[in-house]
C-alpha cells in the first residue's frame, strides 16, 4: 500500500505521474479504471478546487466519492483518529484528508490499511504541486527554467520545493525571513537537489529573485487558520506583491501562477494575474487531471 502525504512519497513515480495525467487531459484513456472504487474525502477545512476536483475525478474514472465534513465524522466529537482510520479501511479503497495538522495524516495513515492521499495540510501540498508542475511542462516543454515563487513559505511552497528538486529545476524563494518555509523542508530539497543537479535558494531580496524568472508563483498571504496575524503578514510581505514591475524582471516570456483563491491587489496585482502571461486556469483545470492520475496509480 502506498500513500501520498508528502511529494517525497512519490518522489521516484512523479515524471510517471505526470505523464498520466497529461493522456487523461488528452482523452487518451478510455473505461472506467477505477469501476467500483470508493474513495473517502475528509474534509477540516473549507475547499473548490480539490473537492470538485477529486470527486468529479473519481465520478469519470467510475468510482465514488464520498464527501465527509468534520461535522459529519465522529471525529468532530473526540473519536480517536486512530479508530476513524481503523474504520474506514473497512468501508472505503481510499481517503483523501483536507487536514488542519499534518501530524493528523500521519496518525491516520499510520494504522490505516487503504491508501491516504494529503489534500492539503499546514505542511505540504502535494497534490497542487503535481498539478503545478504539469502546467509547467505544458507552457514551458521542460523543466530546464527557473522557478521563482514569491510571498508567505507556506504549504504550497514546501510542496513545490520539493518537487522542482526531484525534477531537476532550479527554484529560488524569495519570502521575508519570519515568512520563509520550513527548514527541515529546505533541507530536505537541498539534499534532493544535490542529487538533481539542481539548485534551491531562499532568500528575502525578491527583486534580485525574479531576475531570469521563467515561472512566477505567489499565493495569499494570509491562508486559513492564519487570520490573528493579519495585519503582521500584510506589513511583512507588502513588498512581495507580484506586480508589474516584478514581473518585468523575469523573461519576457514568464508565466504566472497561483494556486487560487487570489486577492487582486494583495499578493498579486490584478493586470498580472488577469494577463496574458497568466495561466491560473489551466492551472486550475490541471488539478482534475493531476489528481486522476494520483487516484490511478494509488488505487488502481
Amino acid at each position: 500500500m502506498k500513500s501520498l502525504l508528502s511529494i517525497c512519497d512519490v518522489q521516484n513515480e512523479i515524471t510517471e505521474i505526470l505523464d498520466l495525467a497529461n493522456k487523461f487531459k488528452q482523452g487518451l484513456i478510455k473505461g472506467k479504471p477505477l469501476d467500483g472504487k470508493s474513495l473517502a474525502m475528509i474534509f477540516q477545512k473549507s475547499s473548490t478546487r480539490t473537492r470538485v476536483s477529486f470527486e468529479v475525478g473519481m465520478y469519470e474514472l467510475g468510482g465514488y466519492a464520498l464527501f465527509l465534513s468534520e461535522n459529519d465524522l465522529q471525529m468532530g466529537r473526540g473519536e480517536p483518529i486512530t479508530d476513524t482510520a481503523k474504520v474506514l479501511s473497512r468501508y472505503v479503497d481510499g481517503a483523501m484528508i483536507r487536514a488542519i495538522n499534518h501530524e493528523d495524516l500521519v496518525e491516520f495513515e499510520k494504522v490505516a490499511t487503504i491508501p491516504i492521499i494529503n489534500g492539503l495540510s499546514n505542511l505540504e501540498h502535494p497534490c497542487q504541486a503535481l498539478a503545478d508542475m504539469q502546467t509547467v511542462k505544458e507552457n514551458k516543454g521542460n523543466f530546464d527554467g527557473k522557478f521563482v515563487y514569491v510571498g508567505d513559505g507556506n504549504n504550497v511552497c514546501n510542496s513545490l520545493l520539493l518537487i522542482c528538486a526531484c525534477l531537476g529545476m532550479d527554484i529560488e524563494v524569495a519570502s521575508p525571513n519570519i515568512y520563509q518555509p520550513n527548514s527541515k523542508i529546505i533541507a530536505k530539497a537541498k539534499a534532493i537537489a544535490k542529487e538533481t543537479d539542481s539548485k534551491v535558494n531562499i532568500t528575502d531580496d525578491v527583486e534580485n529573485a525574479l531576475k531570469d524568472a521563467d515561472v512566477v508563483y505567489t499565493d495569499v498571504w494570509v491562508s486559513m487558520g492564519d487570520e490573528e496575524e493579519q495585519a503582521k503578514r500584510m506589513n511583512a510581505l507588502a513588498k512581495y506583491q507580484v506586480n508589474s514591475k516584478l514581473m518585468k524582471l523575469a523573461h519576457e516570456d514568464a508565466i504566472f501562477m497561483h494556486c487560487l483563491p487570489a486577492i487582486r491587489g494583495q499578493e498579486v496585482s490584478a493586470n498580472v494575474i488577469d494577463g496574458e502571461n497568466s495561466v491560473i486556469i489551466d492551472q486550475a483545470e490541471n488539478r482534475l487531471h493531476a489528481q486522476k492520475a494520483i487516484l490511478c496509480h494509488l488505487l488502481e
